[in-house]
């Protein structure tokens, strides 16, 4: 069982070019339900002991988010086997998925953003690194791992534009508006020296010169 985990896991990574999390997350929920029907291979597990899985999971308290990623887990990993030529058939065609309720996020108020920004010292070259990171993250809608991952080569300042790739491995086109422009502008006239040359493209530093 372990083998073809590791096979799925390759796949997910290589193949479908997956983060790092969603491969871990999607590994561990079919080594879960495998673990499972252990006397059972792969090619002849049932709807039926997916459910005794689910169900027992579900008594556990597994939330109906989790029970979702679980199923699109399951239903990857044997598509995975019927494309491998390990069955013919996906046993989650008779699964529902739960039906999750919509959910509000919870945002900052215009004020709350302003009294971030104004908290930054950007007297010092670690403050206009923060300024512009927080600048970048508000004006561009980024998530933290794609400011961290932003390269030079991707910031258009005169375009107004950077570059952003994303999960999978997409890339987007993002507008940068004055603010984000100006911030970046005034922290990459201090941005210190990379610690390596791995590290001359990244646009934000840390004090080791590393990304």
């Amino acid at each position: 069982m372990l083998r073809i985990v590791e096979d799925y896991r390759n796949y997910l990574r290589i193949e479908r070019g997956m983060s790092p999390n969603t491969v871990a997350s999607y590994s561990r929920d079919v080594q879960g339900m495998l673990d499972y029907c252990e006397l059972t291979p792969p090619g002849q597990i049932g709807t039926e002991q997916l459910e005794g899985y689910l169900s027992e999971r579900i008594g556990e308290g597994l939330s109906k988010r989790s029970q979702a990623r679980m199923l699109s887990a399951f239903r990857s990993f044997f598509n995975w086997c019927i494309d491998e030529g390990e069955r013919k058939d996906n046993p989650c065609d008779g699964l529902e998925s739960p039906k999750l309720g919509r959910y509000l996020p919870q945002v900052l108020s215009v004020d709350e953003v302003t009294a971030i920004m104004d908290s930054v010292d950007v007297s010092s070259v670690s403050g206009k690194r923060d300024r512009a990171i927080l600048e970048v993250l508000y004006g561009c809608g980024l998530r933290v791992s794609e400011a961290a991952d932003l390269r030079i080569s991707h910031v258009y300042l005169d375009e107004g534009f950077i570059s952003v790739v994303g999960k999978g491995n997409k890339e987007r086109v993002v507008p940068l508006g004055g603010m984000a422009s100006r911030a970046v502008k005034e922290y990459l006239q201090v941005r210190p020296g990379s610690a390596s040359a791995q590290f001359d493209d990244v646009l934000f530093l840390n004090r080791f010169g590393r990304k």
